[in-house]
């Protein structure tokens, strides 16, 4: 019976519309004292005419075939009714990682990547539902100007 059922919702989710995403930026957010920081924009248009609840956001971060990060954020909000919805999505590398790629870094200062990112919503009727974005590109590593500019940034918001 949970066969027929999970065909059933799979069948619907098919023929129904579903908001589509893509990711827009993926840039330098910060360096902290135990790891660095990207920023993930993602732009998301929901057809629907009532706002989409997001119940999770998962990710994970490839540089060739490594999985360099990865996480999820729990209950970021709602997707707006009839629009389009940008989310940010914190992208946190430990700083031995980047480290452990020194030979691609080492040819330019920056790493080839592929961002995996799973928006996990609730749709009616259907239920819960994953949008799969992938996107692939170069991502900066932090100079020592990044590492001296953002600490003082921290310890200045912190106080």
């Amino acid at each position: 019976m949970a066969g027929l059922l999970e065909k059933a919702k799979d069948l619907m989710a098919s023929a129904v519309k579903t908001p589509e995403a893509t990711v827009t930026d993926v840039d330098l957010n910060g360096v902290r004292f135990d790891h660095v920081e990207y920023l993930a924009k993602v732009a998301v248009d929901n057809p629907y005419p009532t706002p989409i609840p997001i119940m999770e956001i998962s990710y994970n971060l490839k540089s060739g075939a490594r999985v360099i990060a990865h996480g999820t954020i729990p209950d970021p909000g709602s997707l707006k009714a009839n629009g389009k919805t940008d989310l940010d999505v914190i992208v946190k590398v430990a700083h031995t990682v980047l480290v452990s790629l020194v030979v691609d870094i080492s040819k330019d200062w920056d790493i080839d990547y592929e961002l995996e990112i799973g928006l996990i919503i609730d749709l009616p009727i259907i239920g819960s539902f994953t949008i799969p974005i992938t996107s692939k590109g170069e991502i900066k590593l932090p100079t020592l100007s990044d590492v001296f500019f953002s600490s003082k940034e921290s310890n200045e918001t912190e106080e």
